[in-house]
């Protein structure tokens, strides 16, 4: 299973290793990933795949939501199903 991560946030040393390290210790997969600074805010997305992670998604999604609140930025978490079904309609 395939899932889409979105970080926005202000731009500060370690929120890929905080982020990478989180998704390493549940068993995800990063397959892509961008990062910028976008007029002067850190954006990430990362590509992942969930197939082997330790938590359900609702459970995955609230560890992303508790770290982000913990770096003072924005994670969130999109299942791949959710943009197939967009073009499906």
């Amino acid at each position: 299973m395939k899932a889409f991560i979105t970080v926005i946030g202000k731009d500060k040393v370690g929120i890929i290793a905080a982020v990478s390290g989180l998704l390493a210790r549940m068993n995800i997969n990063i397959e892509d990933i961008s990062q910028t600074i976008l007029q002067g805010t850190f954006t990430m997305i990362m590509a992942v795949d969930i197939s082997g992670a330790k938590l359900n998604f609702e459970e995955l999604s609230a560890e992303l939501a508790k770290e982000g609140e913990r770096l003072g930025i924005e994670i969130a978490i999109r299942h791949e199903d959710i943009f197939n079904a967009m073009h499906t309609v």
